[in-house]
């Protein structure tokens, strides 16, 4: 088996790794416990909105997540009940209609960063629905890697119901590989709301909770991810995401390169171990 280096050249892990337990949110919750980080948006008296701000910070926060060494899984969620309600009318909505064409497409493309931030970063993302999930919320639990809903859950691409096109943050991309382009049509095409059983039922969502129980059943499944292998893991979201765009010949070369890699980890020699000594293995993430 091969060894791995005992540790990483300081000045090289001083630009490319980093520790995100002390991260000082401004627009949002931020909680991290044995490697799961919980995001919370928490706007519960006009559920949980979306600002321009918050937009942005969740950009940059993603960002950083693909350097965070203390963050394995995580999850997003809202509060009082509801996901979250799409762009704030009075905060962006509003605004957007007085803006001229470079400056809405500054908008859309930020947008647009938020979803390529989430897909970049290597932790899987859980979302955690309950109640209204609709516009760009509806996107936010779409991006994220696993569902996790309820009975009363509504999730909505209403894009067309404010006059806009549903081809809205990767949609138009993302939603018919996950719930079939069928589905997906009807969606973006009228902007209705798909109950909790039918997101269930079509496979957006992976699991059905208890509203009382949701959050607590997807930081669960989180840090069952975190104690994982989590280069691997990483590795996993990387060619799911990235072999929508290869034929079957390109994503099973890619998949073999990838393999090899994560079978020079600490991870897969502890894995080996564990099994000739009958043990569970305890991966380090290395």
């Amino acid at each position: 088996m091969n060894q791995p280096t005992p540790r990483v050249d300081p000045a090289l892990a001083a630009g490319n790794r980093r520790r995100l337990a002390a991260y000082d949110a401004r627009h949002f919750l931020w909680q991290l416990d044995g490697g799961v980080a919980t995001i919370t948006l928490a706007r519960p008296e006009r559920k949980n909105p979306l600002t321009f701000d918050s937009y942005a910070e969740l950009r940059e926060l993603f960002g950083q997540l693909k350097y965070a060494e203390d963050v394995h899984a995580i999850v997003l969620t809202g509060s009082g009940g509801n996901f979250c309600s799409g762009g704030d009318v009075h905060e962006i909505i509003g605004p957007l209609v007085r803006l001229a064409a470079p400056e809405l497409l500054m908008f859309t493309r930020m947008t647009g960063d938020v979803v390529k931030a989430m897909r970049a970063c290597p932790q899987p993302i859980v979302a955690a629905v309950d109640g209204v999930c609709a516009g760009a919320g509806a996107i936010l639990a779409m991006a994220s890697d696993l569902r996790f809903g309820t009975a009363r859950s509504k999730t909505a691409f209403l894009f067309n119901r404010v006059g806009l096109a549903g081809c809205d943050m990767g949609a138009c991309a993302m939603l018919p590989r996950i719930i079939g382009q069928g589905r997906a049509s009807e969606l973006l095409y009228l902007g209705r709301s798909m109950s909790g059983d039918d997101g269930a039922a079509w496979g957006f969502f992976n699991r059905l909770c208890e509203p009382d129980h949701l959050l607590g059943e997807a930081q669960a499944l989180a840090a069952e991810i975190a104690a994982g292998p989590s280069f691997a893991n990483g590795i996993t979201k990387t060619m799911l995401h990235q072999e929508w765009a290869m034929t079957i010949e390109q994503a099973i070369e890619a998949e073999a390169q990838a393999q090899a890699i994560c079978m020079l980890t600490g991870d897969f020699r502890r894995a080996y171990e564990a099994f000739v000594a009958k043990q569970r293995p305890v991966f380090e993430g290395n």
